[in-house]
């Protein structure tokens, strides 16, 4: 039996296990969408990216299970809406656009309503699910399901650790609000070319840049390249937490990569439920005390964007100011030495001081910039 073979039997085996109500007609549907047009294309992925594939599947699949399988048209349609909309970015963003435009009287549902509905009828990547979901069911209703599953996980797919939402969000701006020349330069002539040209043939301009393709291209390479380093944050990650403790620890931390509640994770792993919250909390202290700071800082800096060298620990301008400002001249010093690359037995030899206190310090200084960040 072939990998694609296995892969094809255990989503049969899961769906009808967890969607008993319904027919192994749709079962083949739901499979096929999470599979794709050519299954066979998996077969030439190594094993990093193998694990992302089935990793995607599965986030796909528990968003249409938990929000939208089974679920009327209208109330799910709805339920897309509120989980756009709760995007804490994103609706900043748009009441902010709502409050400087000329129509105040527009909420944030209505805008992203307009977004997403440019979205389906212009995005390439959306167009082409579509029309597999066209192939993989005739039934109206499960189309409908798959396509707001879709929607949901494309809109979320993180690109320079933002929804991707937030950035056709701003291309949308840019089309719907191209300003004109404010001011023309006297004694010069004025040539003005455009990106577009008109045919009499067609109904529309023709565009001589295909910017939706380029677009698509980057975010598809910048979402590659992040599961990659996602994946193997968390392969490090329950390697660290198999060796300090123990295989429980490890176990919990990929059911909680899988989205299981701490419910179903008690369950699975037939203990109480106390238990499972210390668990977590022992988890959850490594992660961001030790893991992130101490033993592999480059590796979570670089998936999460926030190195100190490259992007300033993942402050904006302003916020990195603040964060300067606050800091002690000792402090300062400290993280120009950092900033330079400079590892810290070296910089404990130039501060004379200890190798543990520069660590310490350096604690202290990456979980104020993260209080910051978060705030």
């Amino acid at each position: 039996m072939s990998r694609i073979e296995q892969l094809e039997q255990e989503w049969r085996e899961r769906l009808e296990q967890e969607c008993p109500e319904y027919s192994r007609e749709v079962h083949q549907s739901i499979m096929s969408w999470l599979l794709g047009k050519d299954p066979n294309r998996l077969l030439d992925l190594n094993l990093p990216e193998w694990n992302i594939a089935i990793a995607a599947m599965d986030y796909r699949y528990r968003i249409l299970q938990q929000r939208y399988l089974g679920v009327a048209p209208e109330m799910a349609y709805k339920q897309l809406m509120k989980r756009l909309a709760s995007l804490f970015l994103i609706r900043n963003k748009i009441r902010t656009w709502v409050a400087l435009s000329r129509d105040r009287q527009r909420s944030v549902v209505d805008v992203l309503q307009e977004v997403i509905q440019e979205l389906l009828q212009s995005d390439r990547y959306l167009q082409q699910q579509m029309a597999l979901i066209q192939e993989c069911t005739p039934q109206r209703w499960l189309q409908n399901t798959l396509i707001l599953s879709t929607l949901e996980e494309y809109c979320l797919r993180p690109i320079r650790n933002q929804p991707l939402l937030l950035y056709r969000f701003l291309n949308y701006l840019r089309r719907t609000q191209r300003g004109g020349m404010t001011n023309i330069p006297t004694g010069n002539l004025v040539r003005l070319i455009s990106e577009e040209l008109t045919s009499d043939e067609s109904d529309g301009p023709i565009s001589l840049l295909d910017r939706q393709a380029i677009a698509e291209y980057q975010d598809t390479e910048v979402f590659l390249q992040q599961q990659q380093s996602r994946q193997a944050v968390a392969e490090e990650f329950e390697a660290y937490l198999r060796k300090t403790l123990g295989e429980e620890a490890a176990r919990w931390f990929r059911l909680y990569l899988q989205g299981r509640s701490q419910e179903e994770i008690a369950t699975i792993m037939n203990m109480p439920i106390k238990p499972i919250y210390r668990l977590r909390e022992k988890v959850g202290y490594h992660a961001i005390r030790i893991f992130a700071v101490k033993y592999r800082p480059e590796l979570v800096a670089h998936w999460l964007e926030i190195s100190l060298s490259e992007s300033s620990l993942g402050l904006t301008p302003s916020q990195w100011q603040t964060y300067l400002d606050s800091l002690t001249p000792d402090q300062q010093q400290l993280l120009d030495l950092l900033k330079s690359n400079i590892p810290p037995d070296k910089i404990a030899e130039i501060l004379e001081c200890k190798t543990s206190q520069v660590i310490a310090e350096w604690s202290k200084l990456y979980l104020a910039a993260q209080s910051l960040r978060n705030a």
